[in-house]
Order: C-alpha cells, then structure tokens, then sequence
C-alpha cells in the first residue's frame, strides 16, 4: 500500500492551479444574526446525502461570515446565474461592509429568516447539523428546511481562477 510522501513538497500555487482545473459552480451563501445579514460567495457547496437532506459548504475560519454562522445555526443558499458575476465577486471580497451589503440585489426572506436572492438558480436554507474541522475551513454540514427554484438562466462557474458559463 502507498503511503505517500512524508514530507510536503508541494507549493500553494500549484496546489491552487491544479484544485482549480476542476470546474464548480458558484452560490452565495446566507446567514442573520442580531437582525444583521452576514454573506459569503462559495464554490465548496455540495450535496451530501438524500435520507436525511444533507448539503455542506465550506467557511474559511478567519472570514466574518464564519463566526456568524456558526452562533446563528441557520443558513441560506443562493446557487447564482451567470447575470449575478457581480454579485459573487463582492460576496467574495474581503473587509467589504457589513451593513446593507445583500440589499443591492432583489432578495426575500426564507422560513429561516435568511436573505435569499430572487434571481438565483435555485435556493435553500439549512440548519446547522455538525461542524467538521477542516485546515483553515470549517466544514459545515446542515439538514435541509425549504428548496426554491425562483428563476431560470445560464449557470455562472468558476474555473481555472476565472468566471466561465456553460
């Protein structure tokens, strides 16, 4: 059996060059706590299993978004069209304003309170279920509460370090 090698030999840039080959699609993901709306642009989301309704994201643990989340237990998926590229490049910078940042796009609350974007691909929210640590990420893993398909579009995709459509 390979164990593979002991010491590290691979450098960031490479690693990011080669993860980035792998083509994902792009979502925004939600949360609310104390009547404020925090936000985050994610392509680490994914479904994890049909009985019971699982799907995961991943959160950098030093962004805002991840201590947000992790005290409100409830969260939101916006999966986005290619229309809303702005969008998830804002929702993806960092030390951008907290306050007003989800309402300069159409957007409605969920059952869970979380903001939802009108022109997305597809939506749900989720309740926290476990919290995996992963390197500098937290994986999190929530139950699913509500599905919506609210508009219809071209799905916007990240690959090879740049926004691509189908």
């Amino acid at each position: 059996m390979h164990q593979g090698p002991t010491e590290r030999h691979i450098d960031e840039q490479t690693y990011r060059k080669v993860v980035g080959r792998f083509a994902t699609g792009v979502a925004v993901v939600t949360t609310r706590l104390g009547g404020v709306d925090y936000a985050m642009t994610v392509n680490s989301f994914t479904s994890v299993s049909l009985d019971p309704l699982l799907v995961l994201f991943c959160a950098e643990k030093l962004a805002r978004f991840h201590d947000a989340v992790m005290e409100s237990g409830v969260w939101g998926v916006s999966v986005l069209p290619a229309s809303m590229q702005e969008a998830s490049r804002f929702f993806a910078r960092r030390g951008r304003p907290i306050d007003g940042q989800v309402a300069r796009w159409p957007h409605y609350r969920g059952e869970l309170g979380v903001a939802l974007f009108q022109d997305a691909l597809a939506t749900l929210e989720a309740t926290t279920t476990a919290v995996h640590p992963g390197g500098d990420h937290s994986i999190v893993v929530g139950a699913v509460h509500s599905l919506g398909t609210p508009s219809d579009g071209v799905p916007l995709m990240y690959h090879d370090g740049d926004y691509k459509t189908l």
